[in-house]
């Protein structure tokens, strides 16, 4: 039954994010924010819930910081696979190529805060008397960080697309922007409320494994809370939208770190990020270097792929995730 469950939810995350992925670049369209904006915030706000509640779940009612903090940072890594994906699929140059150089600034500041939530589970419990209440400063100064940097990327894009206005031809003229936005939330709604059914599917089943809980979380809970990622951004690549696409992940990663304050919030043993195993190093290093490797593929565009059907950084991602994946699930807890 948990498993006709689960099928489910893959359709109707597949079917609303198709739609989600449409309507999104037409409010990108009729709002002129652009598509890298929209990508970076509404649909990385939207896809990325599955992740805070799954965090909130196992923070506050499973009680493992391991579990919440692997599903988070498993996500991560995972999303920037998808990349990979992405650039098989987009057959006609490598995929980083076509889209803007203005994701550099995400993934860089991607790698800072993770870097933060690294250092602070690297420093354990040595640091552990930094909190307001139980809740760590490291989460909070990743929250503040991340709300400074949306509001940043906000300004810099909306210049941008008032230079980028002129002359440019509408794709969704037909659309009533009413229309639009209606359609987008039921989309939203559906796709979050699939979401976070899936999360709950996935513990569900992941707890029955015996597994590491930093196993657990970082692989098997990450792959279904990164379904509406992928599901969005295989439909936003179909539609042309590259940058939507690219936003999406960036964005997802950057909220999916900001997420652990409000995690750290229920995890009431204290702080979450100086209470976790330094297992979950091992994800925020690839995670890093993950997006490290996505840099260079935005920095050093080239026209054609390497290997026919992807570009010298497709089997890069994909073989980190897997070395990570592997390191987890054969050092298990004493890692």
């Amino acid at each position: 039954m948990v498993w006709f469950k689960f099928a489910l939810c893959l359709a109707i995350i597949l079917f609303a994010g198709i739609k989600l992925a449409r309507y999104g670049d037409a409010i990108a369209e009729k709002t002129g924010l652009g598509r890298v904006w929209i990508g970076l915030v509404l649909l990385a706000g939207i896809t990325s819930m599955p992740e805070l509640v799954t965090g909130v779940s196992s923070a506050g009612l499973v009680g493992s910081a391991d579990l919440a903090l692997g599903t988070i940072l498993g996500s991560c890594s995972l999303n920037l696979a998808i990349i990979a994906l992405l650039d098989i699929l987009y057959a006609r140059t490598p995929v980083l190529s076509v889209a803007s150089p203005n994701h550099m600034a995400s993934a860089g500041w991607g790698i800072l805060l993770v870097a933060i939530a690294g250092g602070a589970v690297l420093t354990g419990e040595r640091l552990s008397g930094l909190a307001l209440g139980w809740v760590g400063i490291p989460s909070i100064l990743i929250l503040m960080l991340y709300l400074v940097v949306m509001w940043w990327m906000f300004r810099r894009e909306r210049d941008r697309q008032v230079a980028l206005a002129v002359g440019t031809s509408s794709a969704y003229k037909e659309l009533p922007a009413k229309k639009v936005y209606l359609r987008f939330a039921l989309a939203g709604m559906a796709v979050i409320g699939a979401g976070i059914w899936l999360s709950f599917i996935g513990n569900e089943i992941a707890l029955t494994t015996g597994w590491d809980a930093t196993f657990v979380g970082s692989l098997f809970l990450a792959i279904t809370t990164s379904m509406p990622e992928l599901v969005v951004c295989i439909a936003a690549l179909r539609l042309g939208a590259v940058d939507m696409s690219i936003a999406n992940i960036l964005g997802s990663n950057m909220l999916n770190v900001a997420l652990i304050a409000p995690v750290d919030l229920f995890y009431t043993k204290g702080p979450i990020l100086s209470l976790a195993s330094v297992s979950n190093l091992v994800t925020a290093a690839v995670v890093i270097v993950m997006n490290l490797i996505v840099i260079a593929g935005l920095r050093f565009g080239q026209r054609r792929k390497i290997f026919v059907v992807s570009s010298w950084y497709s089997p890069a991602l994909v073989v980190l995730y897997m070395l990570a994946a592997y390191v987890l699930f054969t050092s298990g807890i004493g890692l």
